[in-house]
C-alpha cells in the first residue's frame, strides 16, 4: 500500500514527467503547425497589449470577413507577460508551450491533489499519473488556446474549497475557512477573466455552501470573485457604453448552440451552414461592433426558442447526448490519428471513472466542489454547445479523479 507521504512524492513525479512530456510534444511533434482562428485572435490581442494600444484588434490582424470576437481579458495579458505578444508569428510560440507545459504540470499536481484528500493517496497517486499522460490534457497545452491556464484556475479553485470545508469542519469554526475561502473566490473571478463559463460554477458553488449551512462562505466566494471581475466589467461599460460582464463572445455563441440549422454540437468552424448564416446576419447588421451584436444574437436566438419549444427539447436532448458521447462534428474537423486518440482515451476513461463515481458518491470526503465545477460545465454545454474544447479543462479531470478512486478500490480489494 501507498502511504501519504509516499502519494504525494508520486504526485509530484507525475507532474514533473507531466511537464516533460508536454514540453515534449509541444517543441518536439507540434512544430510549423498552422494556428486557428483563436489562436491568431488571442495573440493579436496580446501584441496589442504589448504595444501598448490596450485591448483591441489592429486593423490588420484579421483580413477579409473572418468575424472578430469579444475575448475575455486575462488569457491575452498572459500572453502578453510571457512575452509571446512581440511580434507576428506563423505557428504557435515556443515560449506559450513552455509556459503552459509549465501550468500543465501544476494541474497535474492538482489532480492529484484532490484525488488525494477525496479517496486517498493511492488514488491521489493514480489521478496524477492519469492527467500527466492523458493525451487531451498533453496536447491542449501545445495550442494557442485558454483552456490550460483556465484549467489550472478551475482546479485551484476547487482545492481551495475543499480545504476551506475540510478546515471548517476539522476545527468546529467557520472562521477557519474565511481565507480559504476568500483566495477560492478571488481564483474563481480570475477564471472567469479567462473564460466566462466559469460564472455558472459560482451559483452552483454558492448553492453547495448553503447546503452545507456555510452561508457566510457562500457570500465570501461570490463576493471574492465578482470583486475580482467588477472592474474589467466596469472597463467594459465605460468603453461600449452598455453592460458587457466579461465579454462580448457569450451572443454569438448562444445564438450558434441555440440556431435553427444547429446539430447540437460544434461552434462555427464545425457548422458550414450556421457559419454562413452567421455572415448573412451581420452583413443584414453592417457597421455594428461585436458588443453592438452582442444583444441581437441573444434577443434573435431567444425569440425561436419561445417559439419552437418543442424543437428546442429535442436539441437539448441532443445537447444532452453530445456533452457525452464524443461523436460530433467539431471532432471530425481533425486528422484520423487525433480523433482515434482523442476518442478513444476519453472512452476508456469514461469506463472508469463511471464506478469511481459511486465511490466517491458514498465517501465521507467526495470531492464535492470538482462536482458542482462540472455540473457546471454541463449546464454550459446545455445552454450553448458541448464542444471537445468546452470539456476538456473541467469535465476530464473530474473524470480522470473519479477513475482514479476506482482504480484505488480496485488495488484495496
Amino acid at each position: 500500500m501507498i502511504d501519504l507521504a509516499r502519494g504525494r512524492r508520486l504526485i509530484v513525479a507525475a507532474a514533473i514527467a507531466g511537464f516533460l512530456l508536454r514540453l515534449g510534444f509541444g517543441l518536439l511533434y507540434w512544430v510549423d503547425k498552422p494556428m486557428t482562428h483563436d489562436e491568431r485572435e488571442y495573440l493579436a490581442l496580446a501584441a496589442s497589449l504589448s504595444a501598448g494600444r490596450g485591448f483591441v484588434y489592429d486593423d490588420r490582424s484579421e483580413p477579409g470577413t473572418t468575424p472578430r470576437f469579444g475575448r475575455a481579458p486575462a488569457y491575452p495579458l498572459f500572453l502578453a507577460a510571457i512575452g509571446a505578444g512581440g511580434r507576428e508569428y506563423g505557428s504557435a510560440p515556443a515560449r506559450v508551450k513552455i509556459a503552459q507545459a509549465v501550468l500543465g504540470a501544476l494541474t497535474v499536481w492538482l489532480i492529484g491533489v484532490i484525488a488525494l484528500r477525496a479517496a486517498g493517496p493511492v488514488a491521489g497517486a493514480a489521478a496524477a499519473a492519469i492527467a500527466a499522460v492523458y493525451p487531451p490534457l498533453v496536447w491542449i497545452g501545445a495550442y494557442v488556446l485558454s483552456e490550460t491556464l483556465y484549467c489550472t484556475l478551475a482546479m485551484a479553485t476547487v482545492a481551495l474549497l475543499d480545504r476551506a470545508v475540510d478546515r471548517a469542519d476539522s476545527t468546529s469554526n467557520g472562521r477557519a475557512m474565511r481565507p480559504w475561502t476568500l483566495g477560492a473566490g478571488a481564483l474563481a473571478g480570475a477564471a472567469v477573466l479567462v473564460r466566462p463559463a466559469m460564472l455558472f460554477f459560482l451559483p452552483c458553488a454558492a448553492v453547495w455552501l448553503l447546503v452545507r449551512r456555510r452561508p457566510d462562505a457562500a457570500l465570501i466566494f461570490v463576493a471574492a470573485a465578482a470583486v475580482v471581475i467588477m472592474p474589467w466589467t466596469i472597463r467594459n461599460y465605460r468603453v461600449y457604453d452598455r453592460v458587457v460582464l466579461v465579454a462580448s463572445e457569450g451572443g454569438v455563441t448562444f445564438w450558434t448552440g441555440n440556431h435553427p440549422l444547429a446539430s447540437g454540437e460544434g461552434d462555427l468552424a464545425a457548422n458550414p451552414a450556421i457559419k454562413r448564416a452567421d455572415l448573412e446576419f451581420r452583413q443584414q447588421h453592417s457597421g455594428l461592433t461585436q458588443e453592438e451584436l452582442e444583444p441581437l444574437y441573444y434577443r434573435e436566438a431567444l425569440t425561436y426558442i419561445t417559439e419552437h419549444p418543442g424543437w428546442w427539447a429535442g436539441l437539448l436532448a441532443r445537447k444532452a447526448f453530445y456533452t457525452v458521447v464524443p461523436i460530433g462534428p467539431s471532432y471530425t474537423l481533425h486528422s484520423p490519428k487525433y480523433l482515434v486518440t482523442s476518442v478513444v482515451s476519453y472512452a476508456l476513461l469514461l469506463v472508469l471513472a463511471v464506478p469511481g463515481m459511486r465511490t466517491l458518491a458514498r465517501s465521507r470526503r467526495r470531492p464535492a466542489a470538482l462536482f458542482a465545477l462540472a455540473a457546471s460545465a454541463v449546464i454550459v454545454c446545455l445552454v450553448f454547445f458541448p464542444q471537445e474544447r468546452f470539456r476538456i479543462p473541467v469535465i476530464d479531470p473530474t473524470l480522470i479523479v473519479c477513475a482514479a478512486a476506482a482504480c484505488a478500490g480496485l488495488v484495496r480489494q
